[in-house]
């Protein structure tokens, strides 16, 4: 039966007899289309409503009070979403109409194909916008939410990014060029290196000294910077 059925159980004496003024179904479905086109307006994004086919048969006493129309503080997007519309006066009907949802908003997309541990540059993406009703697993919107992170699995071009294809971050890359600290009773040493693993703060792997060339164990302790292990 078509979706408005469902909001039967809420509607109270909101059916009412023929000799009762009707309200007009347009003016119910524009206030829902309103609070919902409000609920997801935000700066760059872009809201599109559509109708959908709700029980011709619906009939309801005209309001004497503007119509009441909410969305859930929380309700996340969907393509398919019912929106609630009350009539605030004592005793009023309560119904939910159908409605169809496109939110467009800006989105990270690849440029090219990744491999799994590959990090993110400036030109691996690009902002596209899209419809996010239709990205179930989520998206990228901010290349700040990239920095110092790499790939969880390999990615083909024009792929939209979504946290679940990140991984953890690494303050140290094999290649970087780090700075190697060495602490000897209370004397600190610095040194440049040039790392030869990766990780996050706490990680260990080898780095090799560039002034004598020497690879020593090393844990990394802040983004380019390790700690010589003893």
């Amino acid at each position: 039966m078509a979706a408005c059925l469902a909001t039967l159980p809420f509607a109270s004496p909101g059916f009412a007899a023929p000799a009762t003024p009707m309200q007009s179904l347009a003016e119910v479905r524009a206030a829902a289309a309103l609070a919902l086109r409000q609920h997801y307006e935000s700066p760059g994004s872009r809201v599109v409503v559509g109708t959908r086919p709700f029980d011709p048969r619906l009939k309801l006493a005209r309001c004497p009070l503007p119509l009441q129309a909410t969305v859930p503080e929380r309700a996340a997007p969907s393509s398919l979403m019912a929106v609630q519309v009350r009539c605030p006066q004592p005793g009023g009907w309560i119904v939910r109409i159908p409605l169809r949802l496109q939110l467009f908003r800006p989105v990270l997309v690849t440029t090219r194909p990744l491999q799994r541990g590959d990090g993110i540059h400036p030109g691996d993406v690009r902002v596209e916008e899209r419809d996010v009703t239709r990205l179930g697993y989520g998206y990228i919107g901010n290349p700040d939410q990239l920095t110092g992170r790499t790939l969880a699995r390999p990615l083909v071009a024009g792929s939209v990014l979504t946290p679940a294809a990140m991984g953890g971050r690494r303050m140290v890359r094999a290649g970087d060029h780090v700075q190697l600290i060495a602490q000897l009773d209370g004397i600190e040493v610095r040194a440049s290196g040039i790392a030869l693993g990766g990780g996050d703060n706490g990680a260990r792997l080898r780095v090799r000294n560039d002034s004598s060339g020497r690879v020593i164990d090393a844990m990394v302790s802040a983004p380019g910077v390790v700690l010589a292990l003893p």
